[in-house]
C-alpha cells in the first residue's frame, strides 16, 4: 500500500490538529506552542506561516516559518519536505532554531543553497525543573519590572542581545520590533530585575508561555557584579515566580560553551534533558 505525503501552508480551522502535533512535546515546543495559542494560524497575526507535513491524510509535523525557522516534532522525510519548500521561497528568517537533530539535518540541507551562516551554535543544552532547589536562597529584590521602567530596563535588554547574539537589536529598523517585544513581556508581567540605584544588575524574562510549560530567556547579570552569584539567586527568584504564577514546568536553554551558566542553573535546579541548535543569519 502507498503512502501519500504533502506540505502545505495550514489554515485557521486546522489549529486543532496543531495544537495535537504541539502538544507532544510541550517543552521542547514551547516556543511555537506558545504563538499559536494567542495567534491562531492567521498568517497576519502569527508573523508567519505554519507549514504542515501530512502523511495519508494525517498531520504529523510542523514547521513555522516567520522571523525564526523552527521545525516542531520533524521527521527526517518531514525535514526534506520542509527544506525544500524554504529553498525554494529563499531565506526570509533571521535564525533556525530547534531541537539539534531535526535542525542540524534541516541545515544541511539549505546550507549548499542559502550560503553561509553568521554563526552555528549546534549543541545548547535544553534545561528543564519543576521545583527550585532548596540550596539556592531566591534574591528577595528580583521583582516584576512596571510598565513605567521600560527606560530602565532596555538598556540592560540591549547589552544582553548584543552580548549574547553578537548584532544589536537596535539595527535595522532602529529597534521598534525589539522595544515591542519587551513592553509586551513587561506588560504582561513576565520581565523580572534586580535594580540598584536606579540601575539593573540581573534580569531575566519568561519568555515563551503556555498552560503546561513556559521558557525562562534573556538572562544577564551587568559586567561589573558578576562573580557575586547574583545569577543563581536571581534565577532562583524568576523560577519561584514561573512555577508559582505560569506553569508547572520550566525550561531554557543555553550555550554549550558557557560552562559557568550551565553549572549556576544546575544549583538552582534545573537538569540537562536535550539539546536544541541555532543557526543564526
Amino acid at each position: 500500500m502507498l503512502t501519500t505525503t504533502t506540505i502545505k501552508v495550514l489554515e485557521p480551522g486546522e489549529l486543532d490538529d496543531a495544537l495535537v502535533v504541539l502538544d507532544r512535546d510541550p517543552v521542547a515546543n514551547a516556543f511555537v506552542a506558545a504563538r499559536v495559542q494567542v495567534a491562531g494560524l492567521d498568517p497576519w497575526r502569527l508573523g508567519g506561516e505554519m507549514w504542515g507535513w501530512y502523511v495519508d491524510g494525517r498531520l504529523e509535523s510542523l514547521c513555522y516559518a516567520g522571523a525564526n525557522l523552527v521545525p516542531v516534532c520533524a521527521t527526517p522525510e518531514a525535514i526534506r519536505g520542509f527544506a525544500e519548500r524554504a529553498r525554494r521561497q529563499g531565506r526570509r528568517c533571521s535564525s533556525i532554531v530547534g531541537p539539534a537533530g531535526p535542525t542540524a539535518e534541516l541545515w544541511s540541507l539549505l546550507e549548499p543553497h542559502w550560503g553561509a551562516a553568521r554563526e552555528v551554535r549546534r549543541h545548547q543544552p535544553l534545561m528543564v525543573t519543576s521545583a527550585p532547589a532548596a540550596e539556592v536562597t531566591p534574591d528577595p529584590l528580583v521583582r516584576r519590572i512596571r510598565k513605567n521602567e521600560m527606560d530602565v530596563i532596555m538598556p540592560a535588554c540591549v547589552a544582553m542581545f548584543t552580548e549574547e547574539v553578537g548584532i544589536s537589536p537596535m539595527a535595522g529598523d532602529g529597534g521598534l520590533l525589539y522595544q515591542a517585544r519587551v513592553a509586551e513581556l513587561v506588560g504582561a508581567g513576565r520581565s523580572f530585575a534586580r535594580i540598584e540605584d536606579g540601575k539593573v544588575v540581573f534580569k531575566a524574562e519568561i519568555g515563551a508561555a503556555t498552560p503546561k510549560a513556559c521558557q525562562i530567556q534573556g538572562v544577564w547579570v551587568d559586567p561589573d557584579h558578576r562573580g557575586k552569584g547574583l545569577s543563581e539567586t536571581g534565577m532562583a527568584a524568576v523560577l519561584r515566580y514561573a512555577l508559582s504564577d505560569v506553569a508547572p514546568v520550566v525550561s531554557l536553554y543555553v550555550n554549550d560553551f558557557n560552562a559557568a551558566a550551565r553549572a549556576s542553573y544546575r544549583r538552582v535546579g534545573f537538569e540537562e534533558v536535550g539539546a536544541f541548535m541555532s543557526v543564526l543569519f
